[in-house]
């Protein structure tokens, strides 16, 4: 079958956006992608939300966003799989166009976490979870962090700050990236004095909620322009999966079953090792979700990712780079739209054209993994170029 591939890229910075609209934000990345992709028009668009009708009071973004962007008439509709939002969308533009039906879709992740502030923001938050049974009694995602985090140091015997080097690699990488929301690296002694928020987690293992939206354009290699064709990354691999949705519920709690059940299944799509994966985009919305990524994928024994990355394994001259821009933590974590964010950061990657983040070697094959809600919800993406 003829390879699907991405092909126009289009972000906005992360931040706290309060002078610009949910609408606006979309918009400035649909059109960015469009036209990074030559110009070429989606004939359907997937727009990846978690908090819009919550937060922002809009529904209905797939009319509105082919409204404001000069695409009335379009198929188009809104994906919800919590913060794994936009790369659920990417999975679905990817499906239509690989089924035939479509040409050219447009995957689109949009959100302005900051239409809402404080208890508000938290409570919307909760929603991605077990409601009845953590929401109700106060149990946040941040709480759910706390407790992995003292289980996992407990069960491994580490120490209070054995976490650190997640965020100080994110910090670190995201000082070369305009979009990201704290272009700053970290020190370990900082990361030690920082304040606890839901203890043993601190403020540095917590990527700070933000504003954001990012699109790419997907086609068949048939549709791209000669012209743009050494910018095409292909979609070679893609893979939903779903674990139980509380986390009181799993046999083991820091097994995150569905990130290893997509990214196996991902990976034996697109007819790949995981040796051969030159550039590994984990979710790191918490710096223990980082360390059970790793070790559910097989990048890790259990308990020991976090001494790999202390060595170097995953830096950015290491054997496989990780958050090569930033991640969630520092480039700002726009929550639903923070898939595609990785997406595009990724493709930037392929290209050579990541600028001052480039990796001292161009990528080939990449994996993107984003987990909606306690890692309930994994979806993976193999990119090659």
């Amino acid at each position: 079958m003829e390879d699907i591939v991405i092909l126009g890229l289009g972000q906005t910075p992360v931040g706290e956006h309060w002078e610009l609209s949910l609408r606006q934000l979309g918009v400035q990345a649909i059109r960015a992608a469009i036209a990074d992709a030559g110009g070429l028009a989606p004939q359907a668009m997937y727009i990846g939300s978690y908090l819009t009708s919550m937060v922002s009071r809009q529904a209905n973004l797939g009319a509105l966003l082919t409204d404001e962007s000069g695409y009335r008439g379009i198929e188009g509709f809104t994906v919800e799989a919590a913060e794994a939002s936009s790369l659920a969308a990417l999975r679905m533009a990817f499906i239509a166009v690989r089924s035939g039906f479509i040409d050219t879709a447009l995957a689109v992740g949009v959100e302005k976490a900051t239409d809402k502030v404080g208890d508000e923001v938290d409570a919307a938050l909760a929603q991605s979870a077990d409601y009845d049974y953590e929401g109700m009694q106060g149990v946040t995602m941040m709480t759910q962090a706390g407790l992995l985090k003292q289980r996992y140091l407990y069960q491994h015997h580490l120490p209070a700050d054995a976490l650190a080097p997640f965020p100080l690699i994110a910090h670190e990488n995201a000082v070369g990236n305009p979009n990201a929301m704290y272009r700053r690296a970290i020190s370990f002694a900082a990361y030690q004095k920082a304040a606890p928020i839901s203890p043993p987690l601190n403020m540095l293992d917590m990527a700070a909620y933000a504003d954001g939206a990012a699109a790419v354009l997907v086609t068949r290699t048939s549709l791209v322009p000669h012209a743009l064709r050494e910018q095409a990354v292909r979609i070679t691999g893609s893979a939903v999966a779903i674990d139980r949705l509380a986390l009181h519920d799993r046999p083991d709690p820091l097994a995150f079953s569905a990130a290893a059940a997509s990214f196996n299944t991902a990976i034996r799509k697109a007819g790949i090792l995981p040796e051969e994966i030159d550039l590994l985009e984990i979710d790191d919305a918490f710096s223990i979700y980082a360390a059970l990524s790793l070790e559910a994928i097989g990048f890790a024994a259990p308990g020991e990712s976090p001494r790999l990355a202390q060595e170097g394994v995953f830096s950015r001259t290491g054997k496989t780079p990780i958050l090569s821009m930033g991640g969630r933590k520092a480039r700002g974590n726009a929550l639903g739209a923070s898939g595609l964010y990785q997406v595009v950061e990724t493709c930037l990657q392929m290209r050579g054209a990541a600028g001052a983040c480039q990796l001292p070697v161009i990528p080939r094959k990449a994996v993107v993994q984003s987990l909606g809600g306690p890692a309930s919800t994994a979806v993976t993406v193999v990119l090659e170029k």
